[in-house]
């Protein structure tokens, strides 16, 4: 079977006192999500999974619209910061030198479990996945955090790689699972649907 794993688009920022901030989609994170239901028109797709957070069931929303499907939600695969108060995406923090950005850089984990428990929790999920949807398409829309993990997982990265690279915004990263128990990533940051559209595509560059 086929897996396109796709991060959510561009979210607001919010930053709370108390609570959890679980932003929704910017303006621009909706426009990226039209766009990639339009670029994945072509393509046959059985299934389409969401995490639970906001910025991942919108983005799921224009694909499943387009399709009249439903999307399954899998608590497994939300974030590893799903209950901060705060989410500033990373582009800000950046051009801000915000301490938070260097933080991120030094590998800091500020997340309710281990690292080693949200890996697991996310390749469990994924696999879970995997085993109910042998020979099919299936879309899985959800966190750079998550697809880092899961990634670093299949690449058999020796220590947890949250932040090997940078998922772009609405990206699709497929990976083919083979009933025998391979995984292979066919492509990384798949984003064809933002060239030309103007649209932020993440850290490094614009579409």
């Amino acid at each position: 079977m086929e897996l396109l794993i796709i991060r959510h688009g561009l979210p607001v920022r919010r930053e709370l006192t108390t609570g959890i901030a679980d932003p929704e989609l910017s303006e621009a994170g909706w426009a990226q999500a039209e766009h990639l239901a339009r670029y994945l028109e072509s393509e046959a797709i059985d299934a389409i999974y969401a995490s639970p957070l906001a910025r991942a069931q919108e983005t799921a929303t224009p694909l499943a619209k387009a399709r009249a499907m439903e999307i399954h939600t899998s608590d497994g695969i939300a974030e590893w910061d799903q209950n901060s108060p705060e989410y500033v995406p990373v582009e800000e923090l950046k051009a801000a030198n915000d301490p938070r950005w260097q933080a991120m850089l030094d590998g800091e984990w500020g997340a309710d479990e281990s690292e080693v428990d949200f890996r697991d929790r996310v390749v469990s999920s994924i696999e879970a996945i995997i085993a109910d949807h042998g020979g099919q398409r299936v879309a899985v829309v959800c966190h750079g955090g998550v697809i880092n993990g899961y990634l670093s997982h299949i690449l058999g990265l020796d220590t947890f790689a949250r932040g090997f690279f940078y998922p772009n915004y609405t990206s699709i990263n497929r990976v083919a699972a083979a009933s025998s128990g391979e995984r292979s990533v066919v492509t990384v940051n798949e984003t064809s649907h933002l060239r030309g559209t103007g649209l932020p595509m993440g850290l490094f560059q614009r579409g």
